[in-house]
């Protein structure tokens, strides 16, 4: 909104402008420009001046000139008439013997936002690409950029983009990056620009005369390039070890994540490479910086998932300031987690006690379930530091206690007899809904052995018609059943007046449910309802709750130096996919766009990047959501990557197929009725790389036979596999198949 009175400060400043006395005075005459840009920038119109503006960039005054286009790039669209002054003024200025005037009208002319803009700056890019002076070919390089986008979808000019790579030898560094960078805009559609043998070590041998960002730039570049032979390699990874050592954090993390993805044959040089970049790291975990902090703890925690001692001697590195911010705090909480061995965990454990009575409930609950993942494997210590938290009598503290104590009942049976000991008298600092459960639970399944867990779950049912949490409701009446089956007597009397209350007054249905479910499962008798309830659980010694086991640096590479670490593999798939940005890096090109002339790139030369190979391993992400009219428009773009025939007996159940589907995050487009001939459904599912999987399934009862055509978004053989095994299995289970 323009400030009051902004038609009088307009009219003020154009009668300063055309003033031939201030315009002889050149400071005063550059001050009241600067009144201009000064008010242009806190929302005043300031078009009324464009033409005295325009007439102003007629100096030798370097900085006059500097505002004096700032001031045309913005208002230019909106006077596009007299706009083709400027551009006059500014193709003049294109030719003028000072570099820095001509390199200072040509980006400034690229940066004209206004129709038929681009006849007029394609011939000074062109002489811009051939200057002597390297600063002019630097805006001309990435001017090429503004003008194809200038462009819209008109098609590539081949001649443009093999002067580009012609200039990729150019002596200045800053030249060679911006080539690239202007390459992989241009050529976008097609794949981006193409690194091969030739281009590859050009940019190797040329990059320590690059600067940090320049060197993260082209390390990011040469992740597109595969080595043909193992000598090459090494010698490649020769020549990228002193980047390791880099000041840079920035550059230190590219060349990491370049070796370990040239090095994927070679485990023992990635763990030598992983070796070497701790230093880098830990001092990245204490810079200043939040961000580069918090996006360093988040590699390490990577790092762990394969090498889970590799940070255990530094483990005070990642002990908490009290000046730290809370998702810093929370991150160093979960490194220390993993990093716990019998030499430390004395030290550790006393950090983390420290850290449980902290101002902030949240990070003090983060610290209380730290120490119950570490008591899995160090119980004595950790059951001992959670008792003396229950004497605090803190309900913060006590909520998320007694939720470790679940838990570790659940995976530890030898720390039942502890925690039964501990319950007591705790359930009068509890009161929200998940320390409810987690106690109501505990009182359910080992209610034998704690003496007062009859009375303790009678106050639950006494305040039940003032419980808020339908949960907690549901809970209190698993619970309650079960005690009843270990100590009847007591239990009785409270567990009709709560089914009563269950059926006839409450008003969730949920629950209502749950307690009909219940009355009708014990008038089938007490016998077969204890053998439903309290059927034998599962052996903890599977360990389906716990960590998976290490994982193989390969399999997390191509997520290195990227988002995937911080926001996680999931949920970098769904926002990449809505932002349109690639959380693999950079996409492999259509050697399609390689020029086809210029010294350092032969036509003969030329080499395709084969994309590395998948893991194989597929996570099909939750929540995948795709309208039938964009099914409908993939589907008829692609063609069918697998199709198979099975036999198939017995009729098909539409819900119930459906059900399974979405069990393994496999998305139902559109299904058939029961009994049509021929029956169909159209189901979609996508993996955590991005990756479509659209299927039909068709079933001619005639026949006796259900074929399956899977299409893929992209061309990856492991997980089509995968999925195709998925599929089956789930079809399997609902149908009757023989195959």
């Amino acid at each position: 909104m323009p400030y009051l009175g902004s038609e009088d400060v307009v009219k003020e400043l154009k009668k300063a402008l055309c003033n031939p006395h201030i315009q002889a005075d050149r400071l005063r005459y550059r001050s009241v420009i600067q009144r201009v840009i000064r008010h242009m920038t806190q929302g005043v119109d300031m078009s009324g001046v464009f033409m005295e503006m325009v007439k102003a960039s007629a100096t030798v005054d370097i900085v006059q000139k500097k505002l004096v286009y700032l001031y045309m790039c913005t208002y230019a669209p909106l006077k596009p008439d007299l706009a083709l002054l400027a551009i006059n003024t500014l193709c003049k200025d294109c030719s003028d013997p000072n570099p820095m005037v001509r390199g200072l009208a040509l980006r400034s002319m690229c940066s004209l936002r206004m129709p038929g803009v681009q006849e007029y700056i394609q011939q000074p890019i062109l002489n811009g690409l051939r200057d002597k002076a390297s600063y002019v070919r630097r805006v001309a390089v990435l001017g090429c950029a503004k003008m194809h986008n200038l462009h819209g979808d008109s098609e590539v000019d081949g001649a443009l983009v093999n002067e580009l790579y012609s200039l990729l030898r150019d002596q200045d560094p800053i030249v060679v990056v911006n080539c690239l960078r202007s390459l992989e805009e241009i050529l976008k559609q097609e794949g981006g620009v193409v690194i091969n043998k030739p281009i590859a070590h050009h940019l190797l041998n040329r990059m320590s005369k690059l600067d940090q960002w320049g060197q993260a730039e082209v390390l990011n570049f040469l992740l597109r390039y595969q080595p043909r032979s193992e000598e090459e390699l090494f010698d490649i990874l020769n020549l990228l070890d002193s980047f390791l050592k880099s000041s840079s954090p920035g550059v230190v993390m590219g060349a990491t994540k370049l070796f370990l993805i040239l090095a994927k044959k070679f485990p023992h040089v990635q763990t030598d490479v992983l070796m070497q970049v701790k230093g880098p790291l830990l001092a990245a975990c204490s810079s200043e910086s939040r961000e580069l902090c918090f996006a360093a703890l988040c590699h390490v925690r990577q790092i762990l998932h394969s090498l889970p001692g590799h940070f255990s001697s530094h483990y005070k590195k990642f002990f908490c300031s009290y000046s730290e911010p809370h998702y810093i705090k929370l991150q160093k909480v979960e490194v220390l987690c993993e990093l716990v061995n019998d030499e430390n965990v004395q030290q550790v454990l006393e950090e983390l006690r420290g850290y449980c009575t902290d101002v902030s409930a949240d990070f003090a609950q983060a610290a209380i379930l730290a120490i119950g993942g570490i008591a899995r494997t160090y119980t004595d210590q950790c059951m001992q530091i959670l008792t003396e938290l229950l004497g605090l009598r803190q309900e913060h503290i006590t909520t998320v206690v007694v939720q470790t104590f679940r838990d570790l009942a659940w995976l530890c049976p030898q720390c039942t007899e502890a925690v039964c000991q501990a319950l007591p008298g705790c359930e009068e600092n509890i009161q929200d809904s998940e320390g409810k459960q987690a106690l109501i639970w505990l009182l359910g399944v080992h209610g034998k052995r704690i003496p007062n867990a009859p009375y303790v779950l009678e106050d639950f049912i006494e305040n039940v018609k003032s419980e808020t949490f339908p949960a907690v409701k549901m809970e209190l009446l698993t619970a309650v059943l079960r005690l009843f089956f270990s100590r009847p007597a007591e239990c009785q009397d409270m567990l009709g007046r709560l089914l009563h209350y269950c059926i006839e007054e409450e008003k969730d249905m949920a629950v209502r449910d749950r307690g009909l479910f219940y009355y009708r499962l014990l008038l089938a008798g007490i016998s077969e309802a204890k053998q439903i309830l309290c059927s034998p659980k599962s052996d903890p010694s599977l360990r389906l709750l716990e960590d998976q086991a290490e994982r193989p640096v390969n399999s997390w590479a191509l997520d290195f130096n990227t988002l995937v670490p911080v926001y996680g593999k999931a949920r970098w798939a769904t926002l990449s996919k809505c932002q349109g940005v690639e959380h693999h890096g950079p996409e492999l090109p259509n050697t399609a766009a390689f020029p086809t002339s210029g010294p350092l790139i032969p036509e003969e030369n030329k080499e395709s990047v084969q994309e590395l190979p998948d893991s194989g391993a597929l996570m099909l992400i939750p929540n995948h959501q795709l309208t039938a009219e964009c099914f409908e428009k993939t589907w008829l773009s692609l063609k069918v990557a697998h199709q198979q025939v099975f036999p198939w007996q017995g009729a098909v159940h539409p819900d119930t197929l459906q059900m399974a589907l979405q069990v393994v995050n496999i998305q139902t487009i559109a299904m058939s009725r029961a009994g049509t001939q021929p029956w169909k459904a159209y189901l979609s599912a996508q993996d955590d790389t991005g990756c479509l999987f659209l299927t039909e399934l068709l079933l001619e009862p005639a026949n006796l036979q259900m074929q399956i055509s899977v299409k893929q978004s992209e061309a990856r053989t492991e997980t089509l596999k995968s999925f195709i095994s998925v599929l089956e299995t789930v079809i399997g289970t609902i149908g009757d198949i023989k195959s």
